[in-house]
């Protein structure tokens, strides 16, 4: 009996070891993934005018904890733009952020915003735009500073999904999906 539960243990152990291996989680993603795959995400495109956007924040133990709609509004000026984002929480919160974009002639981009630490930074890539950044939240929220994983995936008729995980400590504690759209699509 007691060789069995050790085997079972064993077993157990091993099966988490090849499930939490960096290569099969969320963050293990990366720009050249999606390379091939279009349409190819133009932010001075899709990132530009009004936006319309509703999503989801899940928290630690899958549950979600948090719905919201966003207005956004893109402007650009070549490879430079602000996106200025809008929030109205379910339960009668807001929240305004305005980032500040800027795209090199590879992708490559940087970004800043006030709630943002230091420098975002990203890439595009094929139907992608991946970004990574320590975002501090709201005092209302815990005050908490977070490691963010964030993807934006264009869909071939133009509605981005975006997918954000957040860390504290390397543990992920919540996971945001949400959709982006321009205004007019959204009557």
């Amino acid at each position: 009996m007691k060789l069995i539960l050790i085997v079972l243990v064993v077993i157990l152990l091993l099966a988490v070891v090849v499930l939490w291996r960096p290569g099969n989680n969320f963050r293990a993603q990366k720009p050249t993934d999606y390379a091939d795959t279009l349409p190819v995400f133009d932010p001075q495109v899709h990132l530009n005018g009004p936006i319309e956007s509703e999503g989801v924040i899940y928290g630690l133990d899958g549950r979600v904890v948090s719905r919201f709609v966003a207005r956004m509004s893109g402007t650009w000026d070549g490879l430079n733009g602000t996106l200025r984002e809008e929030f109205t929480y379910a339960r009668g919160g807001q929240q305004v952020r305005e980032w500040a974009l800027s795209f090199d002639d590879t992708g490559a981009l940087t970004a800043t915003a006030p709630d943002i630490i230091g420098t975002a930074t990203g890439q595009l890539s094929g139907a992608t735009l991946s970004m990574r950044y320590k975002i501090k939240l709201e005092d209302d929220a815990g005050g908490h500073v977070l490691d963010v994983t964030d993807w934006l995936y264009l869909a071939p008729n133009g509605v981005i999904v975006n997918r954000s995980e957040m860390r504290k400590f390397g543990i992920k504690v919540a996971e945001l999906v949400a959709t982006m759209r321009p205004a007019e699509a959204a009557k």
